[in-house]
């Protein structure tokens, strides 16, 4: 009688071998079709298919897109501001957010104050608000001008400390219209600061 038992149990594990074995063929499907390496005009097709998909995602400059570079114009403008303050008379932070021109006419401006003994104080409070103007396509190069409202306590002291203008104790409202830029046909997604208008 026990090999009775053993055979209705090889049986039976048999049986669930096999509904097992269905089940995941069932759900898995099984290999078909050509399976080697594509051909290589296939594979040229599937490139220009990537760097296409690839170019439209970087020139494509939607209400999403708008809504990340204004968060990170925000920053920007905020470190740029806060550097340009510093009283070390350097620019370190936001020098990779600097085109050559603007690092170095900014440069220039803080030599000058250098020259004169003076330093400045800043004190960045917030931006009111920052707008994108308008944005254009020049080539590649995808250029965006925002207007920023901020809010800064700023003043300027000789080397006695003395204040020479500006106002320690007081906010004031500043208005900046910048224009960053962008290289949309290399997948480097950072901006830099190209141009400053009155």
């Amino acid at each position: 009688m026990n090999y009775s038992f053993e055979y209705i149990d090889i049986i039976l594990l048999a049986m669930i071998a096999g509904f097992i074995f269905l089940r995941l063929r069932g759900i898995l499907g099984k290999r078909t079709g050509f399976e080697g390496k594509a051909s290589p005009q296939f594979e040229k097709v599937l490139k220009n298919i990537n760097l296409e998909t690839q170019k439209k995602e970087n020139t494509n400059f939607d209400e999403g897109a708008k809504k990340d570079f204004l968060n990170g114009a925000k920053i920007a403008y905020e470190t740029i501001i806060t550097d340009f303050g510093d009283s070390d008379n350097k620019l370190t932070t936001s020098k990779p957010l600097l085109s050559n021109k603007i690092y170095d006419q900014f440069n220039v401006a803080l030599e000058e104050r250098g020259k004169k003994g003076h330093f400045a104080e800043i004190t960045f409070i917030g931006i009111d608000s920052a707008k994108i103007r308008e944005h254009k396509y020049l080539g590649k190069i995808l250029q965006v001008t925002v207007e920023f409202v901020g809010e800064v306590i700023t003043c300027i002291k000789d080397k006695d400390k003395k204040v020479v203008s500006g106002n320690p104790e007081k906010i004031k409202k500043i208005y900046d219209t910048w224009v960053f830029s962008r290289d949309t046909s290399t997948n480097n997604p950072n901006w830099q600061l190209v141009d400053t208008l009155s």
